[in-house]
């Protein structure tokens, strides 16, 4: 594995089962994020990765939208979107592998009619842990292609 590009973690999210909490920190294992409402449930979906880009697409679409409204855990600034299942993020004390690229979900459209269009290849991407540990607010990613 090489490097590919480096970025840093923006913002962090927990989803709760009636709302999202903003963390400085998270705790992630085989089974995802502790204390998100997907942990232990599809375990290759259980953590979204998203990019600036996407708000930055929406934006100039002019759509505003608030960091998390994505559905996102870890908001990164840099576009993970053409990596493949089985390339790697390593983040604070983590490493992710991806799974697959997210589909646009219909809630996108309670937000905006317009954002499933404009963000129809450009929502996420899943991830599940290959090893374990802490991520935080501003850590180092690094993208390690197979």
């Amino acid at each position: 594995m090489s490097d590919f590009k480096d970025g840093t973690v923006l913002e962090l999210f927990i989803s709760k089962k009636k709302d999202r909490e903003n963390k400085k920190e998270m705790v992630l294992n085989f089974n995802g994020i502790l204390e998100d409402k997907y942990y232990n449930k599809e375990v290759d979906r259980s953590i979204l990765i998203t990019s600036i880009d996407s708000y930055l697409l929406a934006k100039e679409n002019n759509i505003d939208l608030e960091y998390g409204s994505l559905g996102e855990n870890i908001l990164i600034d840099l576009n993970p979107y053409k990596l493949n299942h089985g390339d790697k993020l390593y983040i604070g004390e983590v490493i992710l592998e991806i799974t697959k690229n997210c589909t646009i979900c219909n809630s996108l459209a309670k937000i905006d009619p317009n954002l499933p269009k404009v963000l129809k290849i450009d929502r996420g991407i899943f991830a599940r842990t290959f090893k374990g540990g802490k991520i935080q607010k501003d850590d180092k990613v690094t993208i390690l292609k197979n």
